[in-house]
């Protein structure tokens, strides 16, 4: 009998999925206490939150949208070392620009980020974003 329910258990362990453990990434440059975490890691894959050019020691936009590029992947980047990943890494991206117009200026910048093997990535022209000084968010997911 006892036989029996250990192995009835050992079945329905094995039939119940394992609850995924959630990580939050929340790298010592990013103020705690928002809304919402920078990244959560499950396994093995992260999800970022989206990004904006803000820099975060000054909390300001660049005027520059290059420079605004540049910082939200720059925020990316410490958000994916703070989860032992780099841009490598990405399965996927996401880009939000408030200017459609600005499209090819963004993706000269995003090649310097992501060379080769580069992530799926949806691009979309919307109307505004939360922080009304920014023209961009950038959002990942990246597996190890």
């Amino acid at each position: 009998m006892k036989l029996a329910c250990v192995v009835a258990l050992a079945l329905i362990g094995a039939a119940t999925p394992a609850l995924a453990e959630k990580k939050i990434i929340q790298p010592k440059e990013f103020a705690p206490g928002g809304p919402f975490n920078p990244a959560i890691l499950v396994d093995g894959t992260l999800y970022v939150s989206g990004q904006i050019g803000r820099d975060l020691k000054t909390q300001k936009v660049p005027d520059n949208f290059e420079a605004e590029v540049r910082q939200a992947l720059d925020n990316i980047g410490i958000i994916l070392r703070e989860a032992k990943m780099t841009y490598a890494d990405v399965v996927a991206v996401q880009v939000y620009l408030t200017d459609m117009n600005l499209f090819p200026k963004m993706n000269a910048i995003y090649t310097t980020y992501f060379k080769a093997d580069r992530p799926a990535r949806t691009t979309l022209g919307i109307t505004k974003l939360a922080v009304p000084e920014a023209h961009i968010e950038i959002t990942v997911t990246a597996r190890h």
